[in-house]
């Protein structure tokens, strides 16, 4: 025999009410998106702005409907995609390693704090000349200023997580006997799992950020190559278009971290 779930009156009311919250809060995102695009494209028609100083929503959309048709759109989108990824998977994985191996080296943590908080402070931007110089003017350049402006977040945050777990819980382990790696393993890196969650969001933005800033010193492709140069020719389609691909793509990037996060919130619920 199955086994059947019994709510009371109460609870289904509760769980309808959710939904209800669920479904108001995402009429309200689309329709502040709907009125902002509506809003922008009346006042285009309606010369209340200059269409070719500010664009216009149609005019972004013939934009990207010729990019599509020419293969421009595909090639500059996974071009900047790509080195982003590169950049975020890179940074993340290198960040919290360092994170950990700072953790449990304490003198070693205690001399290079301040380094990490001059290295955070640093324009990274100042330093594109350098990365040219260093590793060449192309993909390398760009995804390393990616990293470097994701990097040092990434072990600052995950470092301040691991050190903030209460000491007690961490002696309680010590006195049953567990090792460094297993008090590592058993609990810092499972308490750390909501914080790591808040960095990959943090670091989808800054990857991109540090793509598009790399893309900006030295590409021949991407859309940062694309904003940059419609930039200089005074076309505002090309970067208002390059712009709206740029948070599309940054966005589904950002639901698939919120999804992510979402089936972890689940597996540990259970």
């Amino acid at each position: 025999m199955k086994n059947k779930k019994f709510f009371s009156a109460e609870h289904k009311k509760y769980l309808r009410k959710t939904r209800l919250n669920r479904l108001l809060i995402s009429l309200g995102r689309w329709s502040v998106l709907l009125f902002i695009i509506g809003l922008w494209e009346l006042s285009a028609q309606l010369a209340l702005i200059d269409p070719y100083i500010t664009s216009s929503p149609s005019r972004v959309a013939k934009t990207i409907i010729a990019w599509a048709k020419d293969g421009s759109l595909w090639l500059h989108s996974w071009t900047t995609l790509y080195e982003t990824l590169i950049a975020f998977a890179i940074s993340i994985g290198l960040g919290s390693l360092l994170a950990i191996l700072l953790y449990l080296f304490t003198p070693v943590r205690k001399i290079f704090e301040p380094y990490l908080v001059v290295l955070n402070s640093l324009p990274k931007i100042a330093l594109g000349p350098l990365l040219i110089v260093w590793v060449g003017a192309g993909t390398k350049a760009i995804v390393l200023m990616g990293i470097l402006i994701c990097i040092i977040i990434t072990t600052m945050s995950m470092l301040q997580s691991f050190v903030a777990i209460p000491q007690e819980k961490i002696l309680l382990l010590k006195t049953l006997g567990a090792n460094r790696f297993q008090v590592l393993f058993k609990l810092i890196l499972p308490h750390a799992i909501p914080d790591f969650i808040s960095v990959l969001k943090i670091n989808v933005g800054m990857a991109w950020v540090g793509t598009i800033m790399g893309e900006y010193l030295v590409s021949q492709a991407g859309l940062g190559y694309l904003i940059n140069y419609g930039g200089l020719v005074f076309n505002l389609d090309t970067v208002m278009s390059g712009i709206v691909v740029l948070c599309i793509l940054a966005s589904l990037m950002y639901f698939s971290v919120a999804t992510l996060e979402h089936y972890i919130h689940k597996k540990r619920n259970l």
